[in-house]
């Protein structure tokens, strides 16, 4: 195959050997991933076993970048070589047995930019595997190629599909797909109102077969205190016969006609990737091999969501696997996915894509997975939009979307300051924000089980008025910009940052966490106040700057981010673990959020004025890039030590403030 990267690039992409490889509890742990760009995506472990249910070879994005379904589960691979037969895949059972063990015969694997790359040896031959997604389609790529060996080989796979929402598990009675042949393959066809997909391969032979297969256990799914067993269809056969140097491309498609030249799709990816490396060449994180990877990650979660308006609109995934897209998320993602990899026309897509969606001058919290209707329980993302704005504002002087979008950023304020939904509402006192009410979540600790709000945080939130006066103070300046008046703007700021002192915990040493709310002050320590710090207008003085930041430096920094509540509070739970009620109830109560370690550094960047220490706390999170999510940031960790990774094994703003937080630290002197 054509290599587009050079070899020095693809050294740092994260290799592992035997010793890692042949261990289950280490190759069945780390995961990958790959995706289209508009919502779909192909997911699994090193070594081939299904632990999640949102493990796949394709799970499409039917009504883009929503309505995810899995659509192709896995391969189930045998050589025949020497009179021999090898299984080279894994799979795990609701009895526990592990059958067969294919993972003993994986000797190496890497990535090849974002593309997963498994070397298998057996006897003297040596078979190498890569999947990777065609860019802008429902289409995922399972290639083949015989790199050594003193005979052909037979290579039998079992193409095993299923038809469900990609939150969902599977188990069968009575269910019969269609299954049809056709030019070069299969069709499949779920049900009637099913969408089509197609198994198809460029010279492999294919047999429909149609069998189901029960029992598959679902380790994480397990941990989590979830259905953990699944049932998966054998929908077909495919053999093909290779000479050494001769390869097979299988391709999983819900397009009818597909490219099945495996070489020429590959070089497309290679290109597509290159070019991502090429646009942000321009920036000082783009030399770093580290930083080159997350530059690729970070374009795996920006995603098209067409709207009536604009047909190319933009969107960012907040994390995979299971996350849609969300205001909040994408807003504090924004800088580092777009502009710190020099991609300022999709941010300029961003922020016009969410535009069309601010309602009562908020942005929307998420928009579900099914439906049309976006949920608009957020006090914070609209808030963050301004933010997202002067950053890319300051990168490109786009002062033409800014006369545009200008009248809708007043429009928010004024909502804002009036009142909207939720009991937001600015308190004339003091200028500070209101959010609230019972059983709502609106900021981003929105931990919520039943009725249950785990965090309510009712009153007047730290970070919520930080990035309120943050907003004023963004408008002030661009009302001078535009040459229009900024009086109002500035006077309300200066008012907000007078009522501020109120958050000051002179006991602590640091700020409360809320005030003004149903039990007073809260003097939670939590991170949340870094954000008086970090962002580019603080209403704090300098003194209690740094301040804030020691005290969060000794009681809340780890080595992947930033705990959510200090330990020594007897609210604190260390581990991330069991059901839904109990993973939840420690969501925001100690457990690391990896997205912190961007505010934090920005806060201790602006205190201390040292690149290189700044800088050190940001380097223990790249070298969990070759853990969990190979090639890309976890959500969330434990906040006891190891900080086992948690959640989602990709994350976007995880990615986002690594990058951002990077690139600050390289621009200092």
């Amino acid at each position: 195959m054509t290599v587009l990267f050079s070899p020095k690039n693809r050294d740092v992409a994260f290799e592992m050997g035997r010793e890692l490889c042949n261990d289950l509890h280490t190759s069945g742990e780390r995961e990958w991933i790959v995706t289209n760009g508009i919502g779909g995506f192909a997911a699994g472990t090193v070594a081939g076993l299904l632990t999640r249910r949102y493990h796949g070879l394709l799970i499409a994005a039917l009504k883009p970048p929503g309505q995810r379904m899995l659509l192709a589960t896995k391969f189930d691979e045998t050589v025949e070589y020497g009179a021999a037969d090898y299984p080279l895949f894994t799979n795990c059972w609701v009895s526990g047995v592990v059958d067969p063990n294919g993972y003993e015969y994986l000797e190496r694997f890497h990535l090849e930019g974002t593309t997963p790359v498994w070397t298998y040896a057996f006897r003297d031959a040596v078979l190498q595997k890569r999947v990777w997604m065609q860019p802008g389609a429902n289409t995922t790529y399972v290639h083949y190629q015989f790199l050594r060996g003193l005979e052909p080989l037979t290579l039998n796979v079992k193409a095993l599909v299923n038809y469900r929402g990609y939150h969902n598990a599977t188990k069968v009675s009575c269910w019969r797909m269609d299954l049809k042949t056709v030019s070069n393959g299969i069709e499949v066809v779920a049900n009637p109102d099913a969408t089509p997909f197609y198994l198809l391969s460029d010279r492999a032979t294919a047999t429909p077969r149609h069998v189901w297969y029960r029992g598959y256990h679902l380790g994480i799914e397990a941990y989590r205190g979830l259905e953990a067993q699944e049932d998966h269809l054998y929908a077909a056969d495919f053999t093909a016969t290779l000479s050494p140097g001769e390869a097979v491309t299988f391709v999983i498609s819900t397009e009818d006609d597909p490219t099945l030249d495996g070489d020429a799709a590959y070089a497309e990816r290679q290109a597509y990737e290159q070019a991502l490396l090429e646009q942000a060449s321009r920036s000082t994180i783009a030399s770093s091999p580290s930083m080159q990877h997350l530059i690729l990650a970070a374009d795996q979660f920006i995603v098209k969501r067409p709207t009536s308006v604009d047909p190319d609109g933009r969107t960012v995934i907040a994390g995979y696997p299971w996350f849609n897209d969300w205001g909040r998320d994408t807003m504090i993602a924004l800088p580092g996915l777009t502009l710190n990899t020099g991609r300022f026309d999709l941010a300029r897509q961003i922020l016009c894509t969410y535009a069309q969606y601010v309602d009562q001058g908020m942005l929307p919290n998420r928009f579900p997975d099914e439906g049309e209707t976006p949920e608009y329980n957020t006090v914070d993302a609209s808030l963050w939009y301004f933010e997202a704005m002067r950053a890319y504002h300051e990168a490109t002087q786009d002062n033409a979307l800014l006369a545009s979008l200008f009248p809708i950023l007043q429009d928010m304020i004024d909502w804002h300051r009036r009142g909207t939904r939720y009991g937001i509402y600015e308190d004339p006192r003091d200028g500070l924000l209101h959010a609230g009410e019972p059983g709502v979540q609106l900021t981003w600790m929105d931990a919520k089980v039943g009725d249950w709000v785990v965090t309510p945080r009712i009153g007047k939130p730290v970070e919520v008025n930080a990035l309120w006066y943050n907003a004023l103070s963004i408008m002030a300046e661009f009302a001078v910009r535009l040459g229009k008046p900024s009086t109002t703007y500035a006077e309300l700021a200066a008012k907000v940052r007078q009522g501020f002192d109120r958050f000051w915990n002179e006991a602590g040493g640091y700020c409360y966490d809320v005030i003004d709310g149903p039990e007073g002050y809260d003097a939670s320590l939590r991170p949340n106040q870094l954000l008086a710090v970090s962002l580019p207008h603080s209403p704090l003085s300098e003194e209690r700057q740094r301040a804030v930041v020691d005290t969060c430096t000794r009681q809340l920094v780890t080595s992947h981010g930033l705990r959510s509540l200090a330990p020594d509070d007897p609210r604190f739970i260390g581990h991330y673990a069991g059901d839904q009620r109990q993973r939840d109830g420690a969501y925001h109560q100690g457990t690391v959020w990896a997205w912190l370690i961007g505010p934090f550094v920005s806060a201790h960047l602006r205190v201390y004025q040292n690149p290189d220490m700044a800088r050190s706390f940001l380097q223990p999170l790249l070298n969990h890039l070759p853990a969990r999510g190979m090639g890309n940031i976890s959500e969330i960790f434990d906040g006891d030590p190891p900080f086992t990774p948690r959640g989602c094994f990709a994350q976007a703003w995880s990615v986002a403030e690594l990058l951002r937080a990077w690139s600050e630290t390289e621009a200092r002197p």
